[in-house]
């Protein structure tokens, strides 16, 4: 059987430039080499392109674009092409690909940008559209939408660079303390905090300022946070729910990636009813962005039993211990089989683009 070539991304200008190297190389590790051949392009902080020929363990290290064997490469958006051009001295080399696999987190990599690229260039890729990708890195777009077809969604208030932030902090105190403020397209944890007065909110939003020119405010919601992995197209299979127990304030970047105090429950510590219901609100939600491919559909329960939408990754973090691939596992997918699938996907998404 003739190998696809598979171009595996990773990288890239983003404050989760770091996941992105762990979820990479555990893609590149668990992509069966009898099947595919791999063609690995890294992203350096500065956005500089680079085909990378070494180790994944280099990748995990961020040692990769210092490889001796690391030449400049791009993808061109020309549908003629077909493949990453390499610069090899002062020529350019042809590498023809079947199927683009972005494992980027976040902006410049999560947020519709690669992806319109992507769709340009004509070859098929792994996880969700330009425009489904844009939609769900837009917290407050997110969730008008969500709001619209029917789920519950947090109250929120929307502030933009600009505007007057006592005027700002003023209206979101409606919403009654504590309250999460967020940038609204930040793919990671980084200026999130909470605010239990108006110092702290006033803060809040300059902080978050700085990562975004747009930030939301949102109600809090007592309960507890469950998340959905979601897998396909039309008809997506939904695998095991899970469960975040808190210690501390809220799931931040640190214990999203050390589990300091929190804890993962898998499966979800939730009667069979409330899967189902969460298991709808998931698919309901998935269509509704227009998701495809894959993506984490994150929800909350509250002390009634109510579902409440929080956000949706679309390219969720993907190590061997990340939370999509184990709720894919104890949904008797193994990781393998799952990037077997995705593939699938991409390339079944060929026929209707």
């Amino acid at each position: 059987m003739q190998k696809k070539t598979i171009a595996v991304l990773f990288g890239g200008c983003s404050t989760e430039y770091e996941v992105s190297l762990q979820s990479a190389a555990s893609v590149i590790d668990h992509l069966d080499k009898a099947k595919y051949e791999l063609v690995l392009i890294g992203i350096t902080r500065e956005g500089a392109w680079l085909r990378y020929h070494g180790d994944p363990e280099e990748i995990r290290r961020d040692r990769w674009h210092q490889h001796p064997g690391c030449i400049p490469a791009f993808l061109p958006p020309s549908r003629e092409t077909g493949g990453i051009v390499e610069l090899v001295g002062t020529e350019y080399r042809l590498t023809p690909v079947d199927v683009v696999f972005p494992v980027l987190h976040g902006k410049n990599g999560e947020d519709g940008t690669l992806q319109g690229l992507l769709e340009l260039s004509g070859i098929p890729f792994v996880g969700c559209g330009t425009l489904s990708s844009a939609l769900c890195m837009d917290k407050e777009v997110a969730s008008k939408l969500v709001k619209a077809a029917g789920v519950e969604v947090a109250g929120s208030v929307t502030v933009l660079a600009g505007d007057d932030l006592y005027a700002a902090a003023k209206s979101a105190e409606t919403l009654g303390y504590p309250v999460y403020v967020k940038p609204a397209k930040s793919g990671s944890s980084f200026g999130i905090t909470k605010a239990y007065d108006r110092l702290a909110l006033m803060d809040g939003i300059r902080e978050a300022l700085q990562h975004d020119d747009k930030v939301v405010v949102e109600q809090n919601i007592s309960g507890f946070e469950v998340g959905c992995a979601v897998l396909g197209h039309r008809e997506p299979f939904i695998g095991e729910i899970d469960e975040i127990e808190l210690q501390g304030e809220f799931f931040d970047y640190t214990e999203k990636y050390q589990l300091i105090s929190s804890k993962i429950h898998l499966p979800a510590r939730i009667s069979e009813e409330t899967a189902n219901r969460v298991k709808e609100t998931a698919r309901r939600v998935y269509r509704t962005l227009g998701c495809r491919g894959l993506a984490r559909v994150d929800m909350f329960i509250t002390e009634g039993e109510r579902i409440v939408f929080n956000e949706v990754n679309t390219m969720p973090g993907f190590t061997a211990a990340s939370r999509y691939p184990n709720m894919m596992r104890a949904s008797h997918l193994p990781y393998p089989d799952l990037m077997d699938r995705l593939i699938q996907l991409a390339e079944a998404m060929e026929v209707v683009r």
